[in-house]
């Protein structure tokens, strides 16, 4: 396996398709095979361990992911947000590299040893400048084993740990969730999460290899992604809570009028507010909603709430069916997931406990630590959540962000649903607090939807 073939399978029946950008400019999957290619050949020139990309969304990501994939070296995407120091810090973990980065970050960059730098402008061009030929079209190994991806992933203490995504998950995950050359000629993805997220791998990945051209939107704004999704014909999006926030926001801004030309719309990556996917339903009427849940841990999605239950529940009158839409649906095909005990004992459905989840895709890993599978070869996810009678898995936050009071385990996202419940109340957020009574106290945040409602009655 090697994320290599998913390219070469795109790029040998839908050469002449457009892969990334615009119909008239864009990248065909041939193209973007042959500079692929090139980036391949300028990273064994080099001799690096790892091709580093600090760069917003542009044409070079995809180059120097199946780039890296075919010289056989990680991809390592890095938040060009960080600050100087922390930003050096994970390059120089990242080892020797062939850095492609936006002119901002090129000079950060260029300072450390054994890093070579390309401003991505010029790599996406030329990505095999300065070399004579090194790498042969197949050429790439084929070791389920190989390391693809290192993403650095932060966690409640200390430095961000680094991620490792071998071939064999990654490839997986595509396989089992993906339709080769699935999507029709017209079809067409916004990408407009981070790159340094799974979440951006993946899209990249599912698009190469269901054939769905790439449009990038570098910097996320609400009314940018509305007339970039109207320009480009985008039929397919993937957007984290906030960013469908704001859309709709932006929307019953501009009079409420329906967006009729997104077919698919996934969302995920944290807790989305009952009234804003209600709302979103409306504002999209046509289009398949699908909450997706996964981690970088286990390389993107491994449960899914479909359209067909986003639409139940949006027009059922039985509470079990309407509260559905807050959960993440159903496991994926291949993945298995356990609610469990502080001792280790699988709870049944409606008991709380932590999330276990076990298939091909589930990596598990990181450098500093190793492998956290068990023996059985579950991964601890450190979610808390649970099942319900019919196999509808509901999350409750990070384990690690409970609020202990007076002795008492208290879920954050339980208390942030009863405050969303409040029609005054538009998002919330509940943290813990040192507290000399109590241990901990819970101290509410909250947006307001107009005036903001009186604080006695969220206390009951």
């Amino acid at each position: 396996m090697n994320l290599m073939m998913l390219l070469e399978m795109a790029a040998e029946g839908l050469g002449d398709r457009v892969a990334v950008g615009s119909l008239d400019d864009g990248l065909t999957y041939r193209q973007l095979y042959d500079r692929a290619h090139g980036a391949a050949n300028r990273y064994r020139a080099a001799g690096v361990e790892s091709a580093v990309v600090c760069d917003e969304s542009s044409p070079a990501l995809p180059i120097a992911l199946f780039g890296s994939a075919w010289a056989g070296i990680p991809y390592v995407p890095l938040n060009y947000r960080l600050p100087a120091d922390d930003l050096l810090a994970l390059a120089e973990r990242a080892g020797s590299a062939v850095a492609i980065a936006d002119e901002s970050n090129l000079e950060r960059l260029g300072g450390l040893p054994g890093v070579s730098c390309v401003s991505a402008e010029a790599f996406s061009a030329d990505p095999a400048a300065g070399t004579d030929g090194h790498a042969s079209p197949g050429d790439w190994n084929m070791d389920p084993d190989d390391l693809a991806v290192l993403l650095f992933t932060s966690g409640t203490t200390g430095s961000p740990k680094s991620a490792v995504l071998r071939h064999k998950h990654l490839v997986s995950y595509i396989l089992g969730s993906v339709e080769f050359m699935g999507a029709g000629e017209d079809e067409a993805t916004l990408v407009s999460v981070p790159p340094y997220h799974i979440a951006g791998v993946a899209s990249m990945l599912s698009s190469v290899y269901a054939g769905r051209r790439i449009v990038q939107l570098p910097r996320f704004d609400p009314d940018v992604w509305i007339d970039t999704a109207e320009r480009e014909g985008v039929t397919h999006a993937m957007v984290v809570p906030t960013m469908l926030t704001r859309i709709v926001d932006a929307l019953d801004a501009r009079g409420g009028a329906p967006m009729l030309g997104i077919r698919a719309l996934s969302y995920g990556g944290g807790k989305m507010p009952r009234p804003v996917i209600e709302r979103a339903l409306d504002l999209f009427p046509i289009t398949n909603f699908v909450n997706a849940y996964g981690l970088t841990e286990t390389s993107s999605t491994i449960s899914l709430l479909g359209p067909d239950d986003h639409r139940v529940a949006q027009y059922s009158d039985d509470p079990i069916e309407q509260q559905r839409l807050a959960s993440v649906g159903r496991p994926l095909p291949g993945v298995e997931v356990q609610v469990r005990d502080d001792d280790g004992t699988v709870l049944g459905p409606g008991e709380v406990g932590e999330i276990f989840v076990r298939g091909e895709q589930v990596a598990g890993e990181y450098r500093e630590k190793g492998s956290l599978l068990d023996a059985d070869g579950w991964f601890p996810t450190r979610d808390g959540g649970f099942v319900d009678d019919d196999g509808y898995l509901f999350i409750q936050g990070r384990n690690d962000d409970v609020i202990i009071r007076g002795g008492e385990n208290m879920s954050p996202g339980e208390i942030e649903d009863v405050a969303i419940s409040h029609p005054g109340v538009r998002d919330a957020a509940a943290i813990g607090v040192p507290c000399r009574e109590w241990g901990e106290k819970v101290v509410l945040l909250i947006v307001a939807d107009g005036d903001a409602p009186d604080p006695d009655e969220l206390d009951d």
